[in-house]
Formats: structure tokens, sequence, C-alpha cells
């Protein structure tokens, strides 16, 4: 497959989706014939993602998973001309991948280094080409769906995950990833700042929900996400924890599994590490199984379980802490919460109608007004004088309901 093959539109403004896909799938396709040159090569179904571009792929007998980054921006980004034209982004890609500081080689480095060290445990590296990263395919359940179907188990399972996590954490696994090895991008409070700053932040709220919501409901989630992020920039002030480590950086329920069942290691996909405080895991991934929560509506039951594993973890984690640290803790985690919650549900509101979105991005989307207002609630709790502690209890609360 050769990337001449796919046609441009120079007159286009922005790149399509059709032809981004295409492109996609001629370096996929090209990138696997040189790595394995004698062997069959089949393309499978594509995985809906707003970053990267995700395929599965049979190598042989193989299954394999094939990621392809463009420019190393989101698809959502790069579809709504962040990059320039579509002939513009071509010629820029021929340069990126040449790059060290790609995103693609960081990430093979990252899978290494993490299958060097043993634990956490990764999904193997099966090749890097053209920038297009082929990893082992790894089966069995999630976390996400383990935490739906066995909810009563929640805090075990949310504990267990956060505690693989353990030897990373270590001040002395700083030293195993250079500067220049950490995925930056994928900060919470970085991508909060780069998304809502400056004077391109208003007018990106403003435009949410354009291509996917009803205009009554758009206006409902500009308003509520224009006063929850101006609360959230006033809360990012607060004091940076003392000291960094090695977070995985994009710790979420689907992106932990466990092919041998719930009571074995489980294996990590997709990571993002980078220096952070041990926050930010917990924060990613309470988040994200609280989004969860909402994208599946599983009923109050289940959301009971759920806000109690949350709070178990919490538990958990600020084990043996002064109370100083504790409240700190907590107080990080909950607007890293937030500002994550909101980082991923205006990526599902902005993007371009073409984007194939996940399954629960959709889900997202339809109850996108309700999740703005769980965010709103959280967020002026923690802002008022309540106390530290009254905004978590408030927030699991919140988690809760939005379940049902």
């Amino acid at each position: 497959m050769s990337t001449t093959a796919v046609s441009t539109s120079p007159n286009s403004p922005t790149p399509t989706a059709a032809e981004v896909f295409a492109f996609a799938d001629a370096e996929i396709g090209a990138a696997a014939a040189e790595q394995w040159p004698r062997a069959d090569i089949d393309l499978g179904d594509q995985v809906p993602s707003v970053t990267g571009y995700v395929r599965r792929i049979q190598v042989a007998d193989r299954p394999l998973h094939a990621k392809f980054s463009l420019l190393g921006v989101s698809l959502v980004s790069l579809l709504r001309g962040a990059c320039g034209t579509w002939p513009q982004v071509r010629a820029a890609q021929r340069e990126y991948v040449q790059r060290a500081d790609a995103l693609i080689p960081r990430e093979a480095a990252q899978l290494r280094l993490l299958a060097e060290t043993g634990r956490p445990r990764v999904c193997p590296v099966a090749g890097v080409r053209r920038g297009v990263l082929f990893t082992e395919s790894v089966t069995g359940p999630s976390l996400a769906q383990l935490l739906l179907d066995r909810s009563q188990d929640s805090a075990a399972l949310l504990t267990g995950v956060l505690g693989e996590l353990r030897e990373l954490h270590r001040p002395d696994a700083v030293r195993r990833l250079g500067p220049a090895g950490a995925i930056g991008e994928r900060s919470i409070a970085g991508t909060f700042q780069r998304k809502f700053n400056g004077l391109s932040g208003p007018v990106y709220v403003q435009r949410l929900g354009a291509d996917r919501c009803a205009a009554g409901d758009r206006q409902d989630i500009v308003d509520v996400l224009g006063r929850v992020i101006i609360r959230l920039h006033r809360l990012r002030m607060l004091p940076q924890p003392y000291r960094r480590v090695l977070v995985y950086g994009d710790l979420k329920p689907e992106h932990v599994l466990f092919p041998h069942g719930p009571g074995q290691p489980p294996v990590f996909i997709d990571p993002g590490l980078l220096l952070a405080g041990t926050a930010v895991d917990a924060a990613k991934l309470i988040s994200r199984t609280v989004l969860m929560l909402a994208a599946a509506r599983p009923g109050p039951e289940t959301g009971k379980h759920l806000a109690h594993g949350i709070a178990g973890l919490a538990a958990e984690r600020m084990k043996g802490l002064p109370a100083k640290a504790r409240r700190a803790w907590l107080a990080e985690v909950l607007v890293l919460w937030l500002m994550d919650s909101v980082n991923i549900l205006t990526t599902y509101l902005s993007a371009p109608a073409e984007l194939p979105l996940p399954a629960q991005g959709t889900a997202l989307v339809n109850r996108a007004v309700d999740v703005c207002r769980m965010v709103d609630r959280i967020s002026a709790d923690l802002a008022t004088a309540g106390g530290t502690g009254a905004a978590w209890h408030s927030a699991l609360n919140q988690a809760q309901a939005v379940a049902a």
C-alpha cells in the first residue's frame, strides 16, 4: 500500500474523515508489510476513537491492534482544521514521523519500559513502523465491564487496579523515564488549560454540540459549562503536590483488562506516563468510572455500589497521611476529576458528525445536560466554604445519582 494512493482535495479547508481514514489505512498496511514482509495481512474493524486512529489487524494467525497518530493531535482537532488543510497535514506528517519526540515512538518506549519493570503488566509491543504502533491484542473482560457486572466488588476492583501502580509511584521510578519520554499531552490540567485558556476557550465552548445536540440542550450545556470552567480555573490555584512521581497518566476502566479473570493480575493498555502527583491516576480512574455510570445508567443499586467503591479507593490511598495532607490530596483529586470529565465530554461534543464516536461517547453526548449539571453541582460545592470533606461526600452522592 502506498500513501500516494490517497486522493486529496486542495480546495477543502479542513481534512475529511474519509481522507484521514484512507490515509491511515494505507500507512498501517504499508507499515505492516515492512514489518512482516512474508505474512498475510488483513485489516480488521476500525476501533472508534476521538484521539488516535486504531484498527484491528490480522498478521498471519496473529491478532494485533494498529495505532496511528497524525501529528500527535486528536482526530477531533485534526478534522476541525487545527493543523491546516489536508495537503498541509500530509506534508507536516512526513516530517513528524521522523521526529524522536513523535507520540507513537514515545508510547512504544513506555510500553517497553513497563514490560521490563514487570509491573504493571502491559500489552506487548509487536512492532513500530512509519508512525504505526502494533501491539498484541489482549482478551478478557475490562475493568469497566467488571464494575458494572460485579458492582458489589467495586472497592476491591478499584483499589486492586490502583495497587498495581504502587511500584510506578515509588520515588525511584522517576529515573526510569527521561523527560523526553513523558507524554505530557495527556496531562489532565494541561489539557484543560489548552482547551479553555485565552480567547479561543470561550469560542470553543460556544460551538459545543453544534453537530451533535438539539438547540435547546446546546444552550443549557454551554451555559453550565461556562460556569464550571470559570470555577475550575479558580480551583486550579490549589497548592500543587510537594512530590511528583511517575504516573500511568491514561488510567481508564476500559484500559485495564483481565485476560485470566478478575482474580488474576490485570493487563494495562495505552499508557501516558508523565511526572505528576499520585492524585492524577486516582482522579482519571474516578472520572472515567463515573462517566461510565452516566453512559450506562445501570440503576441506583449499581450506583450505590460504585460510589462505595470510589470512597474505598480514596480511603485506601489516603491511609497513613496526616489530616492536612489528606485534605490536600482529596481536594486535588476532586479538581482533577472535574477537569478530566469536562475535557472528555467537550471533546465528544465538539466532534464533527462524520467522526464515529465510541459507544460510551455517543451515550454521554445524549446525556450531556445531566453530566454538565453533575459537574456544576460538584464544582459549586467544592468552591464554597463547606470544606473538602463535605464536597467529597456530595460528589459521591452525585455519582450515585447519575447512575440512575
